[in-house]
């Protein structure tokens, strides 16, 4: 078991400042920035592999983190004393976290994305904000789906905000980014799946659409929405009855309405069968 330095780092040219801040700018390659005890208590439980975890002396001496600095040091993980000064350095947040770590990312998660024998895949085409991203993968991974795809323009599922928005979920659920929608939707069919494009107006309304089965779902981006070649592609079009004069839903809020009318939908299928 390891346990925290005895010496504090106070200095913030400490090069361990610039390999914190690395990972939160996204160049520290497949290393992810975990911000925050509950993230870094959840990738403890996935059994992600932590590198590295900084903590404050205060955070230590208050024993609220003592469990979680416990469990790092049980599976030999680095736990570093930093000073509050250089705590508002490497934590990326307006308020600074008691505790940040590094930690390599997941394995790819496109081997485990079609595994079960009826999948229910999320893909996000544009979706820039980090906040919507992590969202959806939560959404996705409360309601049952087999994992979400981040294609084109969207955003890193794995950078820090989009890891904070996901509260865990990203170090779990089969992820797959930095691929185009059109590989994506090819991939999706390849798989069996049946494309479904989400649009605000003159779809099919949800609740007639066929949702059950294999599918993958198409959401896109802040304003935009799917762009024409990406609503092509799809098998079907639904759109989600709103109450003037709401236009459109948020990404996120949009994929986990569809999601939960997909596993109503599959539930009564296979209740029927039964």
């Amino acid at each position: 078991m390891r346990y925290p330095s005895r010496v504090t780092i106070t200095s913030r040219q400490n090069p361990l400042v610039a390999r914190f801040r690395d990972a939160a700018r996204g160049d520290a390659g497949a290393v992810l920035l975990l911000d925050g005890a509950h993230l870094v208590g959840e990738a403890v439980s996935a059994g992600v592999a932590v590198q590295i975890a900084a903590v404050t002396p205060a955070a230590v001496e208050s024993g609220d983190l003592q469990p979680l600095v416990t469990a790092l040091g049980e599976q030999g993980v680095e736990v570093t004393m930093v000073s509050a000064q250089v705590m508002d350095a490497i934590s990326p947040v307006r308020s600074s976290s008691a505790i940040v770590a590094l930690a390599e990312r997941p394995a790819n998660g496109r081997a485990r994305l079609y595994q079960r024998a009826v999948p229910l895949v999320v893909i996000a085409v544009d979706v820039q904000d980090p906040g919507n991203i992590g969202a959806i993968v939560r959404v996705a991974e409360a309601a049952g789906a087999t994992g979400v795809v981040a294609a084109g323009a969207s955003a890193n599922p794995f950078g820090w905000k989009a890891l904070r928005g996901s509260m865990g979920s990203a170090l779990r659920l089969p992820l797959v980014a930095g691929v185009t929608a059109a590989a994506a939707i090819e991939e999706a069919r390849s798989h069996g799946c049946r494309i479904v494009a989400t649009v605000p107006r003159d779809g099919q309304p949800l609740f007639e659409a066929r949702l059950s089965g294999a599918v993958a779902m198409l959401i896109g981006g802040e304003g935009r929405g799917l762009p024409a070649e990406v609503l092509a592609a799809a098998d079907e079009r639904v759109t989600i009855p709103m109450q003037a004069p709401v236009e459109s839903l948020n990404a996120a809020v949009t994929a986990a309405v569809l999601l939960y009318e997909a596993g109503r939908q599959q539930s009564a299928t296979t209740r029927k069968r039964h």
